[in-house]
């Protein structure tokens, strides 16, 4: 089985590879492709993007796709990132810049009102006509500073109180035992092995 991922995310692709990577499959990424589309994300779900990129990738490449969406929700805030997670500072928006505003708009917020949760939804786009979407999450609080490590996105704001650590405080192999993408993969593994008729 091949299996396209639709996205340009380095750090995504090498957590899904690394958890995908004892399967009998064959994982494409965009460097497979002279030209890749760059799907816009229109949704107003993590649900809704999810499914657009797998769909839009599958179509392209006439081939099995994997998707994820994935974002931060702070109560404080309502739910904010959510879906606007990747450019919650704007257009030009980074990792730094999104962790920034984010530290900014919750300086008086005291530690109790600071939890948020990592949400993942992948879809799977099996090249037939169907699909399957599974999710993931994992509860947290948002510190007052951003500390420098391992991770990407927003793990040196996140703090998981279990492990006592921030996201980029821990080995990959540590978040993704937890993390809300890790969670969601597990799902879609499982999936990939039913599809596959093995034996996980």
């Amino acid at each position: 089985m091949q299996l396209v991922l639709a996205t340009n995310n380095k750090d995504k692709i090498k957590e899904i590879k690394r958890l995908l990577a004892d399967l009998p499959i064959t994982i494409l990424t965009a460097d497979d492709y002279l030209e890749f589309p760059d799907v816009e994300e229109t949704g107003e779900t993590f649900v809704e993007n999810a499914l657009l990129k797998a769909n839009a990738i599958a179509e392209f490449c006439d081939l099995p796709a994997l998707a994820d969406d994935s974002g931060l929700e702070v109560d404080a805030l309502d739910g904010a990132p959510g879906v606007y997670s990747a450019r919650y500072a704007g257009d030009d928006s980074n990792a730094v810049k999104n962790n920034d505003k984010l530290i900014d708009e919750l300086k008086d917020v005291p530690e109790e009102k600071r939890t948020a949760r990592f949400k993942c939804v992948i879809a799977v786009n099996w090249g037939d006509g169907t699909t399957d979407t599974v999710e993931g999450a994992v509860e947290g609080v948002i510190a007052y500073d951003i500390a420098v490590g391992n991770g990407f996105g927003y793990d040196p704001v996140f703090y998981y109180p279990p492990a006592k650590k921030r996201f980029s405080e821990m080995t990959m192999e540590e978040k993704n035992s937890v993390s809300h993408r890790g969670n969601a993969l597990q799902k879609a593994r499982e999936l990939i092995v039913e599809r596959l008729n093995l034996k996980n």
